[in-house]
């Protein structure tokens, strides 16, 4: 792992005998980083000194980091669940958006909040094109290039019928507050298993697109993304991880089926108990995303789940105890 050392610019202004004598100050605003030696540095100039760290081998002088660093990134993915039975070839159904299920308010944790008319057709305008239809809240990571697992920034997005991952306004590519340097860049969704780039990206402030459906970008893991189910020469998240815990499974251990019944079945307007109930909102046990939940019955999600467990790469023996996990580095 890189050490960090944070550096203002000091002014050495006297030296008097053996001696010499450093004085704060303030010399202008601004800053940058650099890496050398496995060490990277953050620097800003000008900033008030606050400490200074001796040993016998090295002396840092801290200060306050004030700079406004900016990367600009265009991430492209695809959610298998609106990808399957797309009503256009190419894009993922949207029909969390035409439903009215989307909320406003991001599921993930830092609650970002978009307003009402980012889930128009065709976008904000009201005019734009099916391309750029929202289909559902996503979340971004970049992390650390000397330590995969180690997340660096982090927030909520929103991802387009083509894929495009943009802004709380649905249609701004996304910026983050972050130093220009290498980064892992990695993608989560709430009933997909999560994915993430390889290898490091170079991130600054001039856009760099990074299309993780193409499958010539390579991703972090072993089958981290699906083919199953979706355009040929596609790669898409796996869907099916109803019950949120990395693993996509159909019976067994922990399995995803459950959840769903469970939802099925505890639903306020199904007091008959119904496996066959259908469940309408926003809903993590919806991994096809069309808005409804179901058991079993016309339109059920449960079959997704077993089509993906069956159809695994490395499921060869068609075992329907058999788990895909995510392939994410964590700690």
């Amino acid at each position: 792992m890189k050490t960090r050392y944070i550096l203002p610019i000091l002014l050495l202004i006297s030296h008097i005998g053996f001696t010499q004598t450093i004085e704060k100050y303030n010399i202008d605003s601004g800053g940058a980083s650099a890496t050398a030696g496995g060490i990277e540095i953050l620097y800003t100039i000008g900033e008030t000194n606050v400490q200074e760290h001796t040993t016998t081998t090295l002396s840092v002088s801290e200060g306050f980091i004030t700079t406004d660093f900016k990367i600009n990134i265009n991430p492209k993915v695809f959610l298998q669940g609106p990808l399957l039975n797309s009503v256009i070839a190419g894009l993922m159904n949207d029909d969390l958006r035409s439903n009215n299920h989307l909320p406003t308010t991001s599921p993930y944790a830092d609650g970002a909040t978009a307003v009402t008319t980012v889930f128009n057709l065709g976008g904000t305008s009201g005019t734009g094109i099916p391309q750029d239809d929202i289909v559902d809240w996503v979340w971004l990571e970049i992390r650390q290039a000397n330590d995969n697992t180690k997340i660096i920034r982090s927030q909520s997005a929103l991802v387009q019928r083509d894929g495009d991952i943009v802004d709380v306004d649905g249609v701004s590519t996304l910026q983050l507050n972050a130093a220009p340097t290498n980064y892992y860049i990695a993608v989560k969704h709430r009933n997909h298993l999560g994915i993430m780039s390889a290898n490091v990206i170079s991130l600054n402030n001039t856009m760099t697109s990074v299309d993780f459906t193409n499958p010539t970008t390579q991703t972090f893991g072993t089958n981290a993304q699906t083919t199953a189910g979706i355009p040929t020469g596609t790669r898409a998240m796996w869907t099916g991880d109803a019950n949120g815990d990395a693993v996509v499974q159909y019976s067994g251990t922990t399995p995803d089926s459950p959840s769903i019944l469970s939802l099925v079945l505890n639903d306020a307007g199904n007091f008959l108990n119904f496996p066959t109930f259908v469940v309408s909102g926003y809903n993590t046990q919806d991994v096809n995303l069309d808005g409804n939940t179901q058991y079993t019955g016309t339109t059920p999600d449960t079959p997704i789940i077993l089509q993906n467990v069956l159809a695994h790469p490395g499921n060869f023996l068609n075992f329907s105890t058999y788990q895909i996990l995510e392939q994410l580095p964590e700690n």
